[in-house]
């Protein structure tokens, strides 16, 4: 349980929630876990299958408090919030805006110069720890690149130039990630990023986790009452989620490629994880995805200083965290949206 920008997240999964008096209680096991006032709370995001009392659900519609459920892996379920709820007024904000040439493109300025950062700081990690291990100078080189490269994101004058610019810098940074991985060489290198069908066992694992990333952050931003469908770096498409697609550029690196990088050379999954189809694809068996999906929920329950809003939080809350700050942008409480930016 984790109160963060006025939101409370109930991340245990056997947690229910209900109301005593004018405080929210959450019991695990008919014992209280946690226990804070109803009115220093603004939403709930609550991860598990349990539920909560009709009293604090009908407390919540009648305060316009959002109640989120979704189940333990962060996929979206239901929102309850009552009647009339702001989010009407942030949607309608998001659609008109989204029309807005100008602040598109500063946006997704934002994100891509966002996206080579984090990129960068994951070269430079590797260049920190592992020194005698790896070819220094190529990474240097790499690295050097990625930084001239944030500089010139703010120059384009329209969004095609610019993700035609994101894709060269993406393949500048892929060019170093075989140098990352240090263990099980023979069966995990990385050539060149394939993504349909990915043609080798680390693309299969990047692209396995960039979608379930993908998931939650399309439920995150359902829980603060944004359209996941509607985006201003990427264009509308049916069918995806292109507010999500703007929001996972900033998180690939640090949520799913370090991730990758630590499974492999941690030599958590093996060769025999995955499987060759006619044509060259490769997939995951289901022993595969199982061991995948346990250690990506390990892997978000670790505590990190979130750098913008100064606060302890679990990884797997980032999402919604960007999500909430995005909103608040929206809105107009904050005059820029701050992108996560990774050490």
């Amino acid at each position: 349980m984790r109160k963060l920008l006025n939101t409370l997240y109930v991340t245990t999964p056997k947690s229910y929630l209900k109301l005593d008096g004018e405080n929210i209680v959450i019991l695990l096991d008919d014992d209280e876990k946690f226990r804070i006032p109803f009115v220093n709370v603004e939403s709930i995001v609550c991860f598990g299958y349990m539920g909560a009392s009709p009293a604090l659900m009908g407390k919540c519609v009648d305060n316009r408090v959002s109640l989120s459920f979704l189940k333990p892996n962060g996929e979206f379920l239901a929102r309850i919030s009552g009647k009339t709820k702001g989010s009407v007024f942030l949607r309608k904000k998001q659609y008109l805006i989204s029309d807005d040439e100008d602040f598109c493109l500063g946006f997704a300025k934002e994100i891509v110069a966002a996206k080579i950062y984090n990129s960068r700081v994951s070269v430079e990690k590797t260049i920190r720890d592992n020194r005698d291990k790896i070819n220094v100078e190529r990474l240097e080189k790499t690295s050097a690149k990625l930084k001239e490269a944030i500089k010139t994101v703010y120059l384009f004058n329209n969004k095609d130039e610019l993700r035609g610019f994101e894709g060269v810098q993406a393949k500048q940074y892929f060019s170093a990630f075989d140098d990352m991985l240090l263990k099980q060489k023979d069966k995990f290198y990385f050539c060149e990023r394939s993504k349909r069908p990915p043609l080798d066992n680390v693309n299969c694992l990047l692209s396995y986790l960039y979608t379930m990333l993908s998931f939650d952050i399309t439920s995150a931003l359902e829980t603060v009452g944004l359209d996941p469908y509607v985006g201003f770096y990427h264009e509308l498409r049916s069918g995806r989620a292109s507010l999500a697609v703007d929001l996972i550029e900033e998180l690939r690196s640090y949520m799913v490629d370090r991730f990758v990088i630590s499974m492999i050379n941690l030599k958590q999954i093996s060769a025999n994880d995955f499987t060759a189809k006619e044509g060259g694809a490769i997939l995951m068996t289901d022993e595969g995805r199982r061991k995948t999906l346990k250690y990506w929920q390990e892997r978000k329950k670790d505590i990190i200083t979130h750098p913008f809003i100064k606060e302890k939080i679990e990884i797997g809350l980032i999402p919604y965290v960007q999500a909430q700050l995005l909103a608040r942008f929206l809105r107009g409480d904050l005059n820029e949206y701050p992108p996560f930016l990774c050490k």
